[in-house]
Parts: structure tokens; C-alpha cells; sequence
């Protein structure tokens, strides 16, 4: 990836993370919504955008609804936004559960810490006294 794509890539996801937020005032937009990052192909005409969203599977897929049928207003608003941008690629929204596995790994270790600690404890109750 080139610097050029790399600054594109966080300048579009910036602006996309803004515009979701702030503009956006779909129903179907659930749970805290994040632009995790953005991929534009070599010629910046398309971009795939990975969106990460903190609720169920169904807000999930709502949101990724809601973002497709935004698809047109946000390459707009880019488009005014972005004057220095000279193509305002085609948006196509991913689904990104990257920040939901880790929350998931997360609660793991954090039971297993607890587990080994409980054990630990059951141990030294059970062991006899050193006299």
C-alpha cells in the first residue's frame, strides 16, 4: 500500500466515521457503530468500508442495510466534503468483528484468570498446615 492510498484510506474513514455519526439519522442504525478502516482499490473508484457495530447480529445486519441505502448520500457528502479527492470511490460496507472477537477473548481469559484463582484458593483451603 502507498502512503497516497494510506492517507486516502484514513482521510475517507475520518470523514465516513463523521458523517454516520452526525448525519445520519436512519432507524435501522444500531448500537455504537465504528469505521474500523477502509481498503480503496488501486485506482480509488471503489472502497470497501468495514463497519463494526456493539449489539446483536440483528442490529448488525440493520446497520449494514441502513449504510448501503445511505451509500449515494455519503459518496455525496465526500464529494463536497473532499473537493482535493479527485474520484470519490463507490462504497461498499463489510462487516467488521475484529472489536467483538476481542471483547469475546476478553471475557474468556478473564473467566479462566478467575477459574485458576478459585482453584488456587480451593487448594489451599484443602492443604494441610505447616507446623
Amino acid at each position: 500500500m502507498t502512503r497516497r492510498s494510506e492517507r486516502v484510506n484514513e482521510l475517507l474513514r475520518q470523514e465516513i466515521s463523521t458523517l454516520v455519526q452526525r448525519d445520519l439519522k436512519d432507524p435501522r442504525l444500531g448500537g455504537l457503530i465504528s469505521i474500523t478502516s477502509i481498503e480503496t482499490s488501486p485506482d480509488f473508484r471503489h472502497a470497501r468500508v468495514f463497519v463494526s457495530v456493539l449489539g446483536s447480529e440483528d442490529e448488525m445486519k440493520s446497520t449494514l442495510v441502513a449504510l448501503h441505502a445511505a451509500s449515494g448520500f455519503l459518496r455525496h457528502e465526500l464529494r463536497v466534503r473532499l473537493k482535493d479527492l479527485r474520484t470519490i470511490p463507490e462504497l461498499s460496507f463489510k462487516p467488521d468483528t475484529s472489536i467483538a472477537h476481542g471483547a469475546e477473548m476478553t471475557n474468556l481469559l478473564n473467566k479462566a484468570v478467575r477459574s485458576d484463582e478459585e482453584l488456587a484458593q480451593q487448594h489451599d483451603a484443602t492443604a494441610p498446615a505447616e507446623s
